[in-house]
């Protein structure tokens, strides 16, 4: 059997689960039922946000808890338009993300910017005119 091309649960490592589930729900974002004092779940239009205790996660994946800086790794929603994106941006700010680096046109020919949340997970907030979004918010790929 091949390995599916899906993504079906992103779990973030954070030091205080009822906190990183406090700055998420200010974004706007909804909590399942099946989330608890342990592990928070949020529905992501078709991909599961999963927060639960970094320790407790490197302690299942059986690798140690270090905290290099940069990962490596950046989590990205994509917007309609360069003004969703400074709104989406300022809402996050005002939710208590810290800005890394406030949007502005880039190199690749669109539009982002980057933020990061209560434990230093990166994400990109970006207009790409060449990856629409369709009726369901998905990245139309060519």
């Amino acid at each position: 059997m091949s390995l599916p091309s899906r993504i079906n649960l992103v779990t973030l490592g954070v030091h205080d689960v009822a906190a990183s589930t406090a700055f998420y729900e200010r974004l706007g974002w909804h909590k399942s039922t099946a989330s608890n004092e342990s592990v928070t779940f949020f529905r992501s239009n078709g991909t599961v946000l999963g927060l639960f205790s970094r320790s407790s996660l490197a302690e299942d994946a059986q690798v140690p808890n270090s905290h290099p800086g940069f990962s490596g790794v950046t989590l990205a929603q994509n917007f309609d338009s360069e003004a969703d994106v400074d709104a989406a941006y300022q809402h996050a700010l005002d939710c208590g993300a810290k800005a890394v680096k406030d949007p502005e046109k880039v190199f690749w020919g669109g539009y982002s910017g980057y933020f990061a949340d209560p434990d230093g997970h990166l994400w990109e907030l970006a207009h790409n005119p060449f990856m629409p979004l369709n009726d369901n918010q998905h990245m139309e790929l060519p």
